[in-house]
């Protein structure tokens, strides 16, 4: 076609919109220096665990450049779209301390100069930048959509492409005449808008990924869907003319989207924009129980690919993304550690320092960054907390909670502060379950197993509980603890029948049974704390319960 014929052919098909010239008048240059990010998710259910590390990776990376981090909602996809996932979506980014600073803000009112900030509002936009790029002739109708029986065919064909960027698919709708193209239109048939590359699968060129460096990337050879039969643009398109539009200047994105950067550039050089910088972070990954291969986290498979699984568990915010931040830079344990005290704000980010190799999430680690965080607060921190937990995933807890505070106060503070704190607790829903020994009508389950001689056992609990009293320091309730103990001596008695080393002796073996008639379990803070909280005549019915129990 001839210049005048494509001009002809945008107004045929995109009839009565702007200029692209109003579009770029309205939305100027931003007065900022640092960088402009984006998280651009979609509303087709939960946030992801991987979106909240991209939200972070956005966040940090205006912090320390003194730039903008804002949000889109990316809502193109209407047959997937699940209600009032968006306004979620923009909730967890708020709840876990990354508020965007302009954009979608669920449904409030949107702040920023650049929107509409949601995708299904900015047709008119794409369709003037769809005209733009008929009129230059880098875009076509395509009807093979509608066409009797191509249905199947084009599914089988759009997988095909999806799977490989290295495949040269020019599709036979590019060649149309005006007048067939006027001929299909006028039998009203519908079409979608491709891309008529001009790209050389042989080819290759040098792109630099700001996380995945330097690459031979191939040109685009793909005449890709940019808007679909419905008038919705696919991701590629929109995503080039809005990033444009907002002023973004670095796309942060998954590494699934690499393959696709090779149309992305190629409509980027169409339009004639400035390229975007692009950079493309590891998948979050998980051993698969059943191969024991690494795989991607699945939104089927594992729950807490859902962030709000980390909230319903009552996982502190600050120890879920701090132990992101490991996974994303390697230094950030050891800025941790000589920083004990400052947030993790104030860490030196970089795109820079995050590795290419997907990580594997590592609950053991996250659960040590959670204890260690919790260890530090104060038990009134750790109460409260837990109430504020409570309230929103188990509201039966709060009343018991309520009214059993002081003596939960107490227990929490046991140990809480110094150079080594207790590091007991890994997230707020267990601190009932850990101290449900302070509540009233406890009824503990015991667990003997081992034991040869319940008689030298039964004699010891009987003497310990007989002469038993409230002393004034841990040392003397020690002390009177080894007294009794050892006119027992549980070792010479052979009470167990292999002895455990770590009950190799009559203290360690006395204490250890006193802890499990008081809580019913062999691990807990300090037992002198414990049993002068709880009062004498507490804890004497409860050894008498063991000692009734043994006796059975």
């Amino acid at each position: 076609m001839t210049e005048k014929e494509f001009a002809e052919l945008a107004d045929l098909l995109y009839p009565n919109v702007k200029d692209v010239s109003y579009y770029f008048e309205k939305y100027k240059d931003r007065d900022v220096n640092g960088e402009v990010t984006r998280l651009g998710p979609s509303p087709t259910g939960y946030l992801h665990i991987g979106h909240l590390m991209q939200a972070l990776i956005h966040r940090l990376l205006a912090n320390v450049t003194n730039g903008i981090f804002y949000l889109r909602l990316e809502d193109t996809d209407a047959k997937r779209e699940i209600k009032n996932a968006g306004e979620i979506a923009y909730d967890m980014l708020v709840r876990f301390g990354l508020k965007p600073d302009e954009g979608y803000r669920g449904g409030q009112e949107e702040i920023g100069k650049y929107g509409p900030y949601v995708q299904s509002n900015r047709l008119d936009i794409y369709n003037a930048f769809a005209h733009e790029l008929v009129r230059l002739g880098r875009a076509f109708p395509c009807f093979c959509a509608s066409a009797s029986g191509k249905d199947e065919i084009l599914k089988r064909r759009e997988k095909e492409l999806n799977e490989s960027s290295d495949l040269e698919v020019k599709d036979s709708c590019r060649d149309l005449t005006l007048d067939e193209i006027k001929a299909n239109l006028e039998q009203g048939k519908s079409f979608a808008l491709r891309l008529k590359s001009t790209g050389d699968i042989q080819k290759t060129h040098e792109f630099k990924d700001e996380i995945m460096g330097k690459r031979d990337l191939r040109e685009n050879a793909r005449d890709d869907i940019l808007i679909k039969s419905n008038g919705v643009p696919v991701y590629a398109f929109a995503h080039v003319v809005d990033d444009h539009l907002m002023k973004t200047t670095i796309i942060v994105r998954g590494q699934d989207w690499y393959q696709s950067l090779p149309v992305h550039i190629e409509l980027n050089r169409a339009f004639g924009f400035k390229p975007f910088k692009y950079a493309h972070t590891p998948n979050i990954c998980i051993l698969d129980e059943e191969s024991g291969n690494k795989r991607k986290l699945s939104k089927r498979k594992d729950p807490f690919a859902n962030v709000s699984y980390f909230l319903e568990k009552g996982y502190p915010i600050v120890a879920v993304i701090e132990y992101l931040l490991t996974l994303l830079n390697s230094d950030f344990e050891i800025w941790r550690k000589n920083n004990p005290t400052l947030p993790y704000t104030e860490f030196p980010f970089s795109l820079k320092k995050i590795g290419v190799s997907s990580p594997l999430f590592d609950f053991m680690k996250l659960n040590d960054i959670s204890k260690t965080i919790i260890s530090k607060m104060t038990a009134e921190e750790v109460y409260d907390e837990t109430v504020k937990w409570a309230s929103e995933w188990d509201k039966a807890k709060v009343d018991i909670l309520s009214s059993n505070k002081q003596k939960l106060l107490q227990i929490l503070s046991i140990d809480r502060g110094g150079d080594r704190p207790r590091k007991d607790i890994t997230y707020f829903s267990e601190v009932l379950d850990l101290y449900k020994y302070v509540l009233p009508n406890f009824e503990p389950v015991f667990n003997v197993d081992g034991v040869e001689s319940k008689d030298d056992l039964v004699a010891f609990l009987k003497d310990y509980q007989e002469q038993y009293t409230e002393l004034a320091s841990n040392q003397d309730w020690f002390d009177n603890l080894k007294e009794v103990a050892n006119r027992h001596n549980f070792v010479d008695n052979k009470l167990y029948k292999q002895v455990p080393t770590m009950y190799a002796g009559n203290v360690a073996t006395a204490s250890k049974f006193v802890r499990i008639s008081i809580t019913g379990s062999e691990n807990s803070p300090e037992l002198y704390s414990i049993m002068k909280i709880l009062g004498m005549e507490e804890c004497k019915w409860r050894i008498n319960k063991l000692i009734k129990y043994l006796a059975k």
